[in-house]
């Protein structure tokens, strides 16, 4: 059986960062393991379990952050040396807690990820990597997009120092020296990295990964270029990943892989047929997992699963079978441990209830006396925005330290707010007026008790573009609150890719002035999601994209001086023109701009759009008939006498609501993309048909694809 959630959940500490939970190896004659964490209040606590609670073996003075926390030491020895990043130093403790190392790296940044193997230390900032020896300089890179993870292939299985960095344009970036070997894509952009088995498998050479859109797969890392095992897509829609162990906690003697998730999510795979792995257990805690470890903790021989969350709990899942000794009926004996343990929780939280009302008398007292100072209390927000290919929506992620209260969402772009299976809040809407004040949303949430993560949907309208902003309260006196705003960029539902398809019927539009790179290259972030906001280092650059709605796609290629922009989608070519020039206005930059319009690629657009546009069109006539068969079926008692396509939709009632209210504007999108592509058609060829457009919409509700192609070829 898989392990149990025990009574187990150990000390708070400060909030955590990804990766900054270790379990040190065990020492001497005793088999339990000590935890050691960071904290974003720059503590490094140590601390061991007896009898259920938790006894420090050491704790650091606060100071900056802790990002990163790696165990290291001689190779082929125990590794109990404990390195921290904080900020762009590295600082290095004996597992008795006393400082061996500061090592000032005199980066620009603060160090994002760490890695350690023996006396080579390999440190990322956001686009840097570099590489020290016994803390001298090695081997630097600079890498095309921001660096999530590194680690380093063992070197005594491959015989070569091989770095691998996780890279958010979806790539692994495999170095040798200062050089890149080969880039491995990946199906989405890596957040954390891990070796293969916790030691790279026989080879050496496997490297498993975990994604921000939840993929987990496992590639093998050889000289010249890499091999794809396994890859497991996100089918259950769970959260990204941000932390990985390999740990034979179901005793059969091959190890687990445990992987946290940032919804919360604990899973438990194991290697049944030994090629690809099966999910056998999960877990669901309310929080983010930022770390995950297994080992044994709090009792000899019961290996657990050590999970640190964000806001900085410790909960180990157990494998000690939980006693239950049946009584008379269904009364139920606690052992003696357990009875003392819920007796002195008792006292604890006692205490704390009066040492609470104190304090907050004392606050009470000091706020009105006639020195007072107001304070505002600082709180912690994790917060994610990104976009989901499988529904074109954008997912907002907020993660508080504390309950939060109500948060309210603002934004001066049309934006449709679409439901979320996993958020319990109660959501309500102001009016708003757009006109003076720019107002499209205004809704707030509020938050049952003990709330800590809301997660949010938005769909976006392209061409509209504009800031999303979110107020977020917490529950904690006196009432503060933070902004948070997220960009909605003109082409919002574009999301990076490896390659196009070339044999698709492309428009191109071509610009030519005076800009330098760096001026088309801040346009070009300006205007589409996931593109570095670094320059790119030579002298040009391409990025391929796809509409994550329609499937349409675009290619950008540009350098100083030039860029040219090319898409099946005339409206996506229509959007950046608009844009670009406006861009360019602003910096007083002539542009000439010049298109080549593909007629057959309007016609391929709406051949991609007809299917998605037959489908809602039947969502709602069937979402319409629901009530009056419903009607019908309480008055004549049975439907045995409906057609059966009326007695399907029956059946399916429940399902085709839920999908219905889920995707609220799905079908207005549709057609306003389709009047979009009308009115961009014929806007390159210099005539506005925006009176026609009534016209159009009498066809779409008539839902015939061959009538709406032959419309847009008379008009």
């Amino acid at each position: 059986s898989g392990p149990r959630s025990a009574a187990s959940v150990h000390p708070q500490v400060g909030v955590t960062a990804q990766k900054t939970m270790r379990l040190l190896p065990a020492s001497g004659k005793k088999a339990t393991q000590k935890v050691v964490v960071g904290d974003q209040d720059g503590v490094v606590t140590c601390f061991g379990i007896k009898k259920g609670e938790a006894v420090p073996v050491f704790k650091t003075l606060p100071g900056q952050k802790i990002s990163r926390l790696e165990l290291g030491g001689a190779l082929n020895t125990p590794q109990e040396k404990i390195f921290v990043a904080i900020g762009s130093e590295v600082r290095g403790f004996t597992k008795r807690g006393k400082q061996f190392l500061s090592f000032e790296t005199n980066l620009a940044e603060s160090i994002k990820a760490m890695y350690i193997s023996g006396a080579d230390l390999f440190l990322c900032a956001s686009y840097i990597y570099n590489h020290y020896c016994d803390c001298k300089d090695q081997h630097y890179f600079l890498s095309g997009d921001k660096i999530n993870d590194v680690l380093c292939l063992p070197v005594d299985k491959v015989n070569c120092i091989t770095p691998v960095l996780a890279c958010q344009d979806r790539v692994l970036r495999v170095l040798q020296g200062s050089d890149l070997l080969y880039e491995v894509e990946l199906p989405g952009p890596p957040t954390v990295l891990a070796l293969g088995n916790g030691n790279g498998g026989d080879s050496g050479e496997e490297i498993v990964y975990g994604t921000s859109d939840g993929k987990l797969g496992l590639t093998q890392i050889t000289a010249t270029k890499a091999i794809p095992r396994w890859e497991i897509g996100n089918e259950k829609k769970r959260g990204g990943i941000l932390c990985i162990d390999s740990f034979d906690i179901l005793g059969d003697g091959v190890k687990e892989l445990l992987v946290g998730r940032d919804d919360g999510m604990i899973e438990i795979y194991n290697f049944e047929s030994a090629d690809d792995p099966v999910l056998r257990h999960d877990y669901a805690l309310s929080e983010s997992i930022a770390s995950i470890q297994g080992g044994c903790v709090g009792k000899d021989g019961y290996d657990e699963i050590l999970a640190a969350t964000y806001s900085g709990w410790l909960t180990g899942l157990t494998t000690e079978p939980v006693h239950r000794e049946g009584g008379s009926g269904e009364e139920l004996k606690l052992s003696q441990e357990m009875q003392n343990k819920i007796s002195s929780l008792r006292n604890e939280l006692e205490q704390l209830q009066i040492k609470v009302l104190q304090e907050r008398e004392k606050y009470q007292q000091s706020s009105q006396s006639s020195t007072a100072v107001s304070s505002v209390p600082a709180f912690s927000v994790n917060d994610k925005f990104t976009l989901n290919k499988d529904d074109a929506s954008y997912s907002l992620i907020l993660e508080v330290q504390t309950a939060i209260d109500n948060v309210l969402v603002q934004s001066d772009v049309p934006l449709d707010l679409l439901d979320v299976d996993k958020n319990s809040a109660v959501v309500s809407f102001s009016s708003c007026d757009s006109e003076p004040n720019s107002n499209f949303l205004l809704a707030t949430y509020r938050c049952q008790a003990n709330t800590t993560r809301l997660e949010l949907k938005v769909r976006s309208i392209e061409g509209q573009y504009g800031t999303l902003q979110a107020y977020v309260t917490p529950r904690i006196q006196p009432k503060t609150c933070q902004v948070h705003q997220y960009q909605i960029k003109p082409l919002s539902l574009h999301q990076r890719t490896h390659s196009i398809d070339q044999d698709r019927p492309m428009n191109t539009l071509m610009l030519k002035g005076q800009f330098s790179f760096a001026e088309i290259h801040s346009w070009v972030v300006f205007c589409l999601p996931e593109v570095p906001e670094k320059t790119p280092a030579g002298e040009c650059i391409t990025f391929y994209f796809q509409n994550t709605f329609l499937g349409t796609q675009l290619e950008s290629t540009y350098r100083k001086g030039e860029g040219y922009f090319k898409s099946d989608n005339i409206s996506t070519i229509s959007i950046l023109k608009d844009v670009l020039s406006k861009e360019a206005t602003k910096r007083k930059i002539n542009l000439s701009i010049s298109y080549d319009i593909n007629e057959e690629s309007v016609r391929h657009t709406l051949k991609l759009i007809h299917p998605k546009l037959e489908y809602q069109q039947l969502l709602a006539k069937k979402v319409h008939l629901i009530d009056a068969l419903r009607e019908l079926q309480v008055h004549e008692g049975s439907v045995d006498f409906l057609l059966p396509k009326y007695r399907s939709i029956l059946e399916e009632a429940d399902q085709l609501l839920e999908e219905y209210k889920r995707q609220p504007a799905h079908l207005e999108r549709l057609y306003g993309m389709i009047t979009d592509l009308f009115i961009d058609k014929f806007k390159f060829k210099g005539t506005n048909v925006k009176s026609k457009v009534p016209l159009l919409l009498e066809i779409l509700d008539g839902c015939d694809q061959h009538g709406l192609i032959a419309f847009f070829d008379a008009a």
